[in-house]
């Protein structure tokens, strides 16, 4: 096994690590978790982390305990906001997506709906480049997202974006299923 301390130096912190990622390394990792998933997980396990799989994308979880949930189901709240305010910039907004902060910018000055999300995004942000740039910023620390060409400052989104969908779709399932139950 090889990689085993940096792989646990970017997952510990609550990262991914994606298979369509721009960093030749974070592929090379990727491609060592893919070909001996079964000693990393035995490995990780051992110090209370687990190693899970989803769609093209690694990342750790631990058993919580009642307090960490609770927190965590807050940074659900925040991540669902995200998703929202990205979706309704571009419908396509997911992994292999390639955007521009300044791009995000003029479509809030021409999309209301985008206007009003942008403005509840972070309490602390009045500007709109500001509100952009802490998402952006937000979204890179979780290794959601990398800067593909520093040139023209393009991101390209990663499939660790998918767990987010995925979040949010389970919850949406939830909400479905109590519906039905109540009718």
């Amino acid at each position: 096994m090889k990689y085993t301390e940096e792989i646990f130096n970017i997952l510990s912190r609550g990262g991914f690590i994606s298979a369509n990622s721009v960093s030749p390394t974070v592929k090379r990792y990727y491609d060592a978790l893919e070909e001996d998933f079964t000693e990393y997980y035995d490995y990780y396990k051992g110090i209370g982390f687990y190693l899970e799989a989803g769609n093209g994308y690694y990342l750790f979880t631990r058993q919580e305990t009642r307090v960490d949930l609770e927190r965590k189901l807050e940074a659900v709240g925040k991540w669902i906001d995200y998703l929202s305010f990205l979706k309704t910039y571009h419908s396509a907004f997911g992994p292999g997506f390639l955007f521009r902060r300044a791009d995000i910018e003029v479509q809030i000055g021409c999309n209301m709906e985008l206007k009003e999300k942008a403005s509840r995004l972070f309490s602390d942000k009045k500007k709109f480049g500001e509100v952009v740039e802490k998402l952006v910023a937000e979204l890179e620390k979780a290794g959601m997202i990398e800067l593909e060409n520093e040139h023209d400052e393009t991101y390209k989104v990663l499939t660790a974006f998918h767990y987010m969908e995925e979040m949010v779709d389970c919850i949406t399932i939830l909400e479905d299923t109590s519906d039905e139950i109540s009718e």
